[in-house]
């Protein structure tokens, strides 16, 4: 056995105590390069390599924009809402120096695709996730082209695979101090930046629009002050329903930066980070001892998460400044009473029925057979009430049988067993 590999099999099946903190920190990395991952080596799929295909067969045309090239015909071709745009000014991008506070990054996003945007850029950046691999980075050209090329980028994994992103490639969000410039101050970041992040600690280096109430956040601070969560004399910077006064907002899509939009990307990017996370262990595992058996308290952090147990709760309601809410719920499947696992609550939670929307997402069905077992029958247990395990006492009784029967109404193939009444 590898050394390396001996290494990070050791540190998984040992000190049981500290498995889930590792997991849920990812403290260790994987070695995804080697045996049994190959990330580097493998073929591409998803969205954005099925799009390649397609345009290299002919069977799909990108339409070239004057004023955002390729920006538009990707988000039509993807689905992709404009309401979900995000405007960040760290620069925390490869094209870190073209973003300053006057002209932020712009991201947009569905379940599967990110794109990052910046006026007058020579390339458009893409993520995409693979449910094999996790998380794959591109790059496009803004140049008028008849064949349109989106390059696999190696260069993202410098800040797309570290700690940030549990060990494995895949989506980092940051909030982070910046100067006037919008460099990053190393010293004020916010080490874990998802759902169970205070909303006081979130945001830094980005645009926030919406109302939040009282509740403070670290956005829209463009001046040289630190980056603290905002005072109440300074509330108004909380509350911002226009950008126009911090920033022009003309060459972008939409004019605002929508705090609904950057709550469910905070939820989504870690759980695919933790669905990728999950994958790798068990292919590990898998290769080498033929069970997987050592990854119970990773399975019981993975479940923590995908039920948002430990979510950060809302003391007043939030609310966006554009489409954005009605966009991602009309989105999702619904069960015989109307409900979604889309549905937004935004008073005291984010969503109304606590279990990630992602169960649907092809990754999650993408998971080595034994895992996806494993998870549905312990998720199943926990939604019946049969584990009364006091990491699950968050959740409510009509919670569970709220989302048991979203989910049984919803989710195709579950396992028999799900049905019984």
């Amino acid at each position: 056995m590898r050394p390396r590999l001996l290494l990070l099999l050791l540190s998984i099946i040992s000190a049981p105590c500290a498995q889930a903190e590792d997991f849920q920190g990812a403290t260790h990395p994987i070695l995804y390069d080697e045996e049994a991952i190959f990330y580097s080596k493998a073929t591409a799929g998803g969205p954005v390599a099925d799009l390649q295909e397609k345009l290299e067969r002919g069977e799909v045309r990108l339409e070239f924009d004057i004023e955002h090239g390729y920006l538009p015909a990707l988000l039509k071709y993807f689905g992709i809402p404009k309401s979900s745009q995000m405007l960040v000014f760290s620069k925390t991008s490869v094209q870190r120096a073209l973003i300053t506070p006057a002209t932020p990054r712009a991201l947009y996003f569905n379940d599967d695709v990110y794109i990052g945007y910046i006026p007058g850029a020579p390339l458009l950046e893409i993520s995409a996730v693979d449910p094999k691999l996790g998380g794959v980075f591109y790059h496009l050209e803004q140049e008028k082209l008849r064949h349109p090329k989106f390059v696999r980028d190696a260069a993202c994994l410098q800040c797309h695979s570290g700690p940030r992103t549990m060990g494995v490639p895949g989506h980092v969000l940051r909030s982070v101090g910046t100067d006037p410039d919008g460099e990053p101050r190393s010293g004020e970041e916010v080490s874990t930046v998802d759902q169970c992040t205070p909303l006081a600690d979130r945001w830094g280096g980005w645009y926030v629009t919406g109302t939040l109430g009282a509740q403070m956040h670290r956005g829209n601070l463009v001046t040289g002050k630190p980056a603290e969560p905002q005072a109440e004399a300074a509330n108004q910077e909380t509350n911002l329903r226009d950008l126009r006064p911090l920033v022009d907002v003309t060459p972008y899509l939409e004019p605002g930066s929508d705090v609904v939009a950057l709550m469910v990307l905070e939820h989504q990017a870690k759980m695919h980070n933790y669905i990728t996370r999950l994958n790798y262990e068990t292919q590990i595992m898998l290769e080498r001892y033929q069970h997987i058996r050592y990854l119970k308290e990773q399975e019981a952090a993975f479940l923590r998460y995908f039920l948002m147990t430990e979510e950060a709760r809302l003391t007043e309601p939030v609310a966006g400044t554009s489409s954005y809410a009605a966009d991602f719920e009309k989105m999702g499947p619904r069960d015989h009473l109307g409900r979604s696992l889309r549905d937004l609550d935004l008073r005291t939670r984010l969503f109304k029925y606590p279990c990630s929307f992602l169960v649907y997402d092809p990754a999650f069905d993408a998971m080595p057979e034994p895992m996806h077992s494993e998870l549905l029958q312990r998720l199943y247990n926990i939604l019946t009430g049969q584990d009364t395990s006091r990491e699950w006492a968050n959740l409510s009784p009509d919670d569970r049988e709220a989302v048991l029967q979203i989910l049984r109404d919803t989710k195709p193939n579950l396992p028999e067993y799900w049905r019984a009444e």
